[in-house]
């Protein structure tokens, strides 16, 4: 049994080698600045070279080890390099984090397979490519690891404006996140997903305007949301460093939901 442990030392990273996958999105910066600010060393996959060397100095700036790597992961080859960089770097890789994801919504019968592969590649199959390299490293490697996924209350939860693709690969992301948690428990590896509600980002930013279509989807929103509000990507910082760091340890095979309580009616 593990002794004692004050609460400083439950959220530590201090140490710890971490890869953000997305880095550059709205939850990735966020979440590689605190990592960052939190001990870790930390890998940063993105596709948007110039905004990915900007989150690189960002985290640099709090002290930390960066290295970014200009990738997403479409590819075996790509997910397997973000690793690699992590072995190179560091030494090897104690935490993963998948923070991409995209939507396009639409009508299922005004969508083309297309689409909807192109939504499934980078909710689904991306960080699956992401899971199974790191994996592979944490295994070898014989001493744990955490992976955090990023889910959303959509995965729980339908929505009547063209979602069939986004709440079918959240809804994926969440079997994933049990089925890994199953398969690697045996090797000291937890996995876990966030998922929020609507919180600010380029995909989202219209839903914050203070007039216009957005306005009324806010509203609607709003009365589901206890709370009284949408998201920022900082809401979900505190569930992300808890199941990253020690405090965790114990937690496995969930998604923790950081929604301003709208799913709990």
């Amino acid at each position: 049994m593990r002794g004692p442990e004050t609460p400083i030392r439950l959220f530590d990273l201090s140490g710890k080698s971490a890869l953000v996958v997305g880095a550059t999105g709205a939850f990735g910066r966020v979440a590689s600045r605190a990592l960052g600010a939190a001990g870790a060393r930390v890998v940063l996959a993105g596709g948007n070279e110039s905004l990915l060397e900007r989150v690189g100095t960002e985290v640099k700036a709090l002290g930390a080890g960066v290295v970014t790597v200009n990738r997403r992961p479409e590819t075996a080859e790509d997910a397997d390099a973000m690793v690699a960089a992590a072995v190179e770097a560091f030494g090897g890789l104690d935490l993963l984090v998948i923070a991409s994801g995209t939507n396009d919504p639409a009508p299922i019968v005004d969508m083309g397979a297309e689409r909807w592969d192109t939504v499934l590649d980078a909710n689904l199959r991306g960080p699956w490519l992401a899971c199974r390299a790191a994996g592979k490293q944490m295994i070898a490697q014989g001493r744990g690891g955490k992976a955090v996924l990023l889910s959303s209350t959509r995965g729980r939860l339908g929505h009547p404006a063209g979602y069939s693709a986004y709440c079918a690969s959240k809804s994926a992301v969440d079997g994933l996140t049990r089925a890994l948690a199953c398969e690697w428990g045996r090797h000291g590896i937890t996995v876990n997903a966030i998922g929020p509600t609507v919180f600010r980002s380029g995909l989202t930013g219209w839903m914050f305007a203070e007039e216009g279509p957005g306005k009324a989807v806010q509203d609607g929103m709003l009365s589901r949301i206890p709370l009284g509000r949408l998201g920022e990507p900082e809401d979900l910082v505190g569930a992300l460093i808890f199941l990253l760091s020690p405090a965790s340890d114990f937690c496995t095979g969930q998604v923790i939901y950081v929604d301003g309580g709208y799913t709990a009616g």
